[in-house]
């Protein structure tokens, strides 16, 4: 079997793109791992699927991670399939709604650039003191779509991150699905940097966009920053999240803004 493929990254997190509203492709764990190995197959940090809605949207987006599982969302893949989407549409929409694991998503097309409607966040958690890698770290959480831990440091640049990383993916405080874990660093009023390990991944990414939420949400929790909070990625880009508050502090909505680009497309033999 031959599938037609392209390749995308936003902000440096990549991923194969693929048709499937014909369900013709066999999503299953071990063809998918194949296609994200960086040696034996095309090479990403997961896949990403466009299937036919159930519901009143556009699309369906299915998204899986380079091991092949299913995860609920993705920031920057969710950027990247409404761009890949809207050329699926005659008319080349400016926006775009699909559907996900985690709810229904709307995309707003500007040039090269996404902005995602993220939807409610939820799962809100004070800091808690845990032992990981042999530290002790104030850890907060939240979910954007999917599972983050986020922990503040005074500088990102020398840690361990595949240590720490996977120390708190697989923390019993995250059991037993586990959790995404973001390194963050506080550059300025509004302006953050962060390293992420990514579960599934099962390692340190360029950049993950629910990532980049949890960290600008739970930076603007602590410190009481407004919107927009600016985060930049290990891959270089700096992304944009925009959010509100109801009045007794939580979090209404979240909106992320940054790049998504086509980089190739191609024919690969399953």
């Amino acid at each position: 079997m031959e599938l037609r493929f392209t390749k995308m990254n936003g902000a440096g997190n990549d991923f194969v793109v693929i048709d499937n509203r014909s369900g013709e492709f066999p999503l299953d764990k071990p063809a998918i791992a194949r296609l994200c190995d960086r040696h034996r197959g095309i090479g990403a940090d997961g896949l990403l699927a466009v299937e036919t809605a159930a519901g009143p949207a556009d699309f369906r987006m299915r998204y899986y991670n380079a091991d092949g599982g299913e995860a609920e969302m993705c920031g920057n893949g969710a950027r990247c399939f409404a761009r890949f989407a809207a050329r699926l549409m005659p008319s080349h929409p400016a926006t775009v709604d699909f559907e996900t694991m985690a709810g229904k998503i709307s995309a707003a097309l500007e040039g090269d650039l996404v902005s995602l409607d993220m939807g409610k966040p939820h799962g809100h958690r004070p800091a808690q003191t845990l032992e990981a890698a042999g530290q002790k770290l104030s850890v907060h959480f939240i979910n954007t779509g999917v599972p983050h831990a986020v922990v503040f440091f005074a500088d990102i640049e020398p840690l361990d991150i595949p240590s720490l990383g996977s120390a708190i993916r697989h923390h019993a405080a995250f059991a037993p699905k586990g959790t995404n874990a973001n390194f963050v660093q506080v550059l300025g009023p509004g302006l953050l940097a962060i390293r992420t390990y990514e579960r599934g991944v099962e390692g340190e990414t360029l950049a993950c966009g629910t990532g980049v939420c949890a960290a600008a949400l739970i930076h603007a929790a602590e410190n009481s920053a407004p919107s927009p909070v600016a985060v930049q990625v290990r891959g270089g880009d700096t992304l944009r999240v925009d959010f509100t508050r109801a009045a007794d502090g939580s979090f209404e909505s979240a909106r992320l803004t940054g790049p998504a680009d086509f980089v190739f497309e191609g024919v690969v033999s399953l």
